[in-house]
């Protein structure tokens, strides 16, 4: 189904001096301007384009790439506050209105917010709204352990990062488990790691156990080979130290040595860990 605020693929119908005109089928032919062709377009070609109101919100069709479409949340920097909202950038010629009934506080000009992209019931304009929380964990989570999913870093709690699943369902990433600087609105992979009986999530920045410590495993290994086989790291060192030279946590770190040693490709000193010749 075509629709308004999305992307997809059309059949140029007819060429004009300003541009070609695309079958949108039940929304009729929509213009896309010269400005935003591909070099080479002619009748019959199939062309990628995002449909959006422009303003005098009548469809048109651009081959860029908004930051964001409908039924997506993204994170968008407020250009200009006006008499109805502010004024988002998206990447397009016409900016997304954040309407004041949509703020869940003070919308400040040149700070970014992280928004959730709709259509207005009222009057089918394309539009966000920060109050992103209404938007979430509006059906039963069907997830799989160790699915992967696309994830957007919403905020912080004690527990770690709060992160949007598949622009679905609120999620949380353990702080004890994830070694990598994540920042507001990031958008990254994850894995599904449980879904609780009470329908909350956990998620991994890893696929799993298994796959997580052989990945450790040949690390450790390499770095061993590199540093002539011998590295001054054991189940004593400092967290921090085995994180700095290995990027793994200390108790990854203490498993993955552990399995190393049972298949005796190293042996484990008070010094260090040592390659078996």
């Amino acid at each position: 189904m075509i629709e308004i605020g999305k992307s997809c693929r059309l059949e140029v119908v007819k060429e004009v001096e300003f541009g070609v005109y695309l079958d949108a089928q039940d929304l009729g032919q929509v213009l896309l301007p010269s400005k935003v062709m591909p070099k080479e377009c002619h009748v019959g070609d199939m062309v990628s384009v995002f449909l959006y109101l422009d303003s005098q919100d009548m469809i048109i069709a651009t081959t860029r790439r908004p930051l964001g479409q409908v039924g997506q949340f993204a994170f968008l920097e407020a250009k200009v506050n006006g008499p109805y909202g502010a004024f988002l950038d998206w990447g397009l010629d016409k900016d997304l209105l954040l309407p004041f009934g949509e703020q869940h506080r003070e919308i400040e000009e040149g700070k970014s917010y992280l928004v959730h992209i709709y259509t207005s019931h009222v009057d089918d304009r394309i539009v966000a709204s920060s109050k992103i929380d209404r938007f979430l964990d509006l059906e039963e989570p069907n997830y799989a352990e160790g699915e992967e999913v696309s994830l957007i870093i919403g905020g912080t709690t004690d527990l770690g990062y709060k992160a949007i699943v598949n622009n679905s369902h609120w999620g949380v990433l353990y702080k004890n488990e994830v070694f990598t600087r994540l920042s507001f609105g990031q958008k990254i992979k994850g894995f599904i790691k449980r879904v609780r009986s009470d329908g909350k999530i956990d998620l991994s920045l890893q696929k799993g156990v298994k796959e997580e410590l052989d990945k450790h495993s040949m690390t450790i290994m390499f770095k061993l080979k590199q540093a002539g086989g011998f590295l001054p790291l054991n189940d004593k060192t400092d967290a921090e130290v085995i994180y700095a030279k290995l990027s793994m946590s200390k108790k990854a770190f203490k498993k993955s040595i552990g399995g190393l040693y049972k298949k005796q490709q190293i042996t484990i000193t008070p010094d260090g860990i040592r390659l078996v010749e």
